[in-house]
């Protein structure tokens, strides 16, 4: 391949382009107008305008975008994470066309993208699964019958979608009805397929994912695990590799669970097995992501593989370029979400313009973006600015890294997950690696975030008079930072910080 279209935009598309860079391939972008002046648009060596800014007009024009790959001569089209990367059809047309579809087959895709089929799948190998029907439910006295079997709470899950939707937890008898007509219709809403399904809800779990990547010649080998239960909505805010609650032996058997999944569907390229982990340290087979995920980048960090140049590669028909022995765990990552949400307003997403945005830098960091100071946040998409990765040698180097990244990340314009993400990073929880899925409704509330940011302003009051004190200047009163107001009663520092 010489020539790639990135279907996709914002910071993956960017990612994507950098290493085709790097392999001397040059790349195609298609952007809708809201992104016209957007950084992966000129990065990219040819860029085609596909649509208005709402994706259903642009980003999932699928015939048009093969059009434009047709027009410009492309060999191949990645389609990064989200729009089309997980959907069959697609993958189908393209091959169609005569192109290379950087990703799965259609029928690996199709196979493994429903999540009953993945299930079904699964359990030919002996994988564990969490309790629950063995197909759709079809009528009340069914979901009943298992409900019963094994035992309340339990899930309700659509089997079409993922990040929250169509998903219910259903703690009484009396309300199975009603919210799994409420799954179905959102499932429907939002995924076009209505199909949901019943799991035993296991409590306090820990979201557990592990890495693979095939070829085309029987090669398949997993990079390890990535801990992703620290969500908000169903959908993960921070991330981290590895566990650091999996021993080498829980390790070794979900990454072969892993593999044997892959190896069922006659997987290629890049993938990811979701797991459940309990308190007792069971493991369970909750899905197949069958694109590169948002989170890739703490896998590289701890192997030193290039996701997206094997995805590439293996696209070409080449074998994977390491073996399983060749894998080693390198230190410890995190990533976070830098988002435009409002943490102090149950996270909904805000808008607006960066009138700052200076990502941080220096040894360790990783920013991957595709803004810039003066951009506007878009409506239209998802409302994530940048991922920030950190890589340490050990955890709590890690931590401590990207506590000092986020207070070099200057962002002004719009409300971010930045603080949020530090007053994670600073819990006890998360610190002594003690927690699950449930953190955000455990430990945090909205207020945390003012009660922290005045803790610290008053901290650096303190310290700055001490410190002339201390350099005996002529100081008759020091007004305390709490009271020091302006004439319309507000905080002079807090003025000066907004």
């Amino acid at each position: 391949m010489k020539k790639i279209l990135i279907a996709n935009r914002g910071e993956i598309a960017l990612r994507v382009m950098r290493t085709c860079k790097d392999m001397g391939i040059r790349t195609v972008a298609v952007f809708s107008e809201a992104d016209r002046k957007a950084l992966f648009v000129r990065y990219a060596d040819e860029a085609v305008c596909i649509g208005p800014p709402e994706s259903s007009k642009s980003y999932l024009l699928g015939d048009k975008i093969i059009e434009v790959a047709k027009k410009l001569k492309a060999d191949g089209i990645h389609p990064g994470y989200g729009f089309l990367s997980e959907n069959a059809a697609f993958a189908q047309k393209v091959k169609e066309a005569g192109l290379i579809f950087i990703g799965p087959s259609a029928e690996a895709m199709r196979m493994m993208g429903d999540k009953l089929s993945a299930k079904h799948t699964a359990k030919k190998y002996n994988i564990p699964m969490v309790p629950g029907s063995d197909g759709a439910i079809t009528d009340i006295k069914e979901a009943q019958e298992v409900a019963k079997k094994v035992g309340l709470p339990v899930l309700i899950k659509a089997s079409a979608g993922g990040g929250g939707k169509g998903m219910r937890v259903v703690e009484k008898a009396e309300l199975l009805e009603e919210q799994i007509k409420l799954a179905t219709s959102e499932a429907k809403s939002a995924f076009g397929d209505g199909s949901v399904f019943i799991e035993r809800y296991v409590k306090g779990p820990r979201h557990i994912e592990i890495q693979i990547m095939a070829d085309n010649h029987g090669n398949v080998v997993y990079l390890f695990e990535r801990e992703c239960s620290i969500q908000r909505r169903h959908q993960k805010v921070v991330e981290e590799a590895p566990s650091s609650v999996l021993t080498e032996e829980i390790r070794k058997k979900m990454g072969q669970c892993a593999v044997d999944i892959a190896k069922a569907c006659k997987y290629s390229g890049a993938g990811t097995i979701e797991f459940l982990l309990d308190e007792n340290k069971d493991f369970f087979f909750l899905e197949m992501n069958t694109r590169l995920q948002v989170e890739h980048p703490v896998t590289e960090l701890i192997t030193g593989i290039d996701l997206v140049r094997e995805q590439i590669n293996v696209a070409r028909g080449n074998k994977l370029s390491f073996t399983q022995d060749d894998l080693k765990i390198h230190g410890h990552s995190i990533e976070i979400r830098v988002c435009a949400e409002d943490p102090s307003n149950n996270f909904l997403p805000d808008i607006g313009k960066l009138t700052t945005y200076a990502p941080p830098k220096g040894p360790g960091v990783r920013v991957d973006d595709s803004m810039e100071e003066g951009m506007d946040i878009p409506i239209y998409y998802d409302p994530m600015i940048a991922k920030l990765i950190v890589h340490g040698r050990n955890r709590t180097e890690a931590i401590e890294r990207m506590i000092r990244a986020i207070d070099e990340y200057k962002i002004a314009g719009v409300q971010t997950t930045l603080e949020f993400c530090k007053f994670v990073m600073r819990h006890p929880a998360f610190v002594s690696g003690k927690f699950d899925t449930h953190f955000v409704n455990n430990h945090f509330k909205p207020e945390m975030l003012n009660d922290a940011s005045e803790s610290e302003e008053t901290d650096m009051i303190a310290a700055i008079a001490a410190s002339l004190f201390s350099s005996n200047k002529a100081i008759k009163q020091v007004v305390p930072a709490t009271t020091e107001t302006t004439e319309k009663g507000i905080s002079a520092w807090r003025r000066r910080k907004n």
